[in-house]
């Protein structure tokens, strides 16, 4: 796959102190590399996460599912692609995948599932979020 066949996607870099002993970054740093892309992405849809709390409303991942396929290195230079998709009415995920420049090697493949929970603590998906995502097929 190539960054063009996603609905958003980031490049970063690996920073030393993201990794372990053995010289890989460590395995649950790869989670903030997600996390950092799905915020980058909502912020550039127009999704403000500080406006959507103000409102009572909080966005939460209730899943995480991830594959590690190869590792990354100090210095080493990704991309981190998503797409969002409806997953159930209460319910929506981002699928996503890391993959190392330039060779575009498959570092991660994720599966993130969330919701928005309302002022009551209910699952409700806010309009703003509605009109971003893709449909399952």
């Amino acid at each position: 796959m190539n960054q063009e066949d996603y609905s958003f996607s980031i490049e970063m870099e690996v920073r030393d102190y993201e990794c372990d002993m053995q010289g890989i970054v460590n395995n649950s740093v790869y989670q903030n590399y997600l996390e950092h892309a799905r915020h980058q992405y909502l912020k550039t849809v127009g999704i403000d996460f500080r406006e959507f709390t103000e409102k009572g409303i909080n966005l939460v991942v209730i899943r995480a599912e991830l594959d590690y396929k190869s590792p990354l290195k100090s210095g080493d230079r990704f991309v981190v692609c998503l797409d969002m998709v409806r997953e159930s009415p209460l319910k929506f995920a981002f699928y996503q995948d890391i993959l190392r420049l330039p060779d575009m090697r498959p570092v991660v493949k994720a599966k993130i599932t969330g919701t928005a929970l309302n002022g009551r603590g209910r699952p409700e998906i806010p309009a703003e979020l509605e009109r971003l995502m893709l449909v399952k097929e």
